[in-house]
């Protein structure tokens, strides 16, 4: 499977498990708890897979950027938290970067 593929489904999994995390209510709810484990596996399995073709720390500035930025939609989205100018600006310069990285670094495999 094509590499940025297997990140996609990473960072998606992240974000899952992540937004089950905060629904597990401290993991005393067994199927938000049991989705975190489960996302949070494939996550760092399909990244473990990623690393074999892509250099570490691109990998993990694409996963851990776009991670923050969709993580933090879906937390506005899901749980009516707030995002101010100084948040979306924060996450829109994340974004920058990682299309940076993608549009011009040598490090990234395209």
């Amino acid at each position: 499977m094509h590499p940025y593929v297997l990140l996609g489904i990473s960072i998606a999994s992240e974000v899952v498990a992540t937004s089950a995390l905060k629904s597990s209510a401290g993991f005393t709810r067994l199927g938000p708890s049991v989705l975190t484990v489960l996302g949070y596996s494939l996550a760092f399995y399909c990244m473990a897979r990623v690393m074999n073709s892509m250099s570490t720390g691109v990998v993990y500035a694409i996963w851990s950027g776009l991670g923050i930025v969709l993580i933090s939609l879906v937390g506005w989205a899901l749980y009516d938290q707030k995002l101010d100018a100084a948040a979306l600006a924060g996450m829109g310069r994340i974004v920058a970067g990682v299309l940076v990285i993608q549009l011009f670094s040598k490090s990234a495999s395209h």
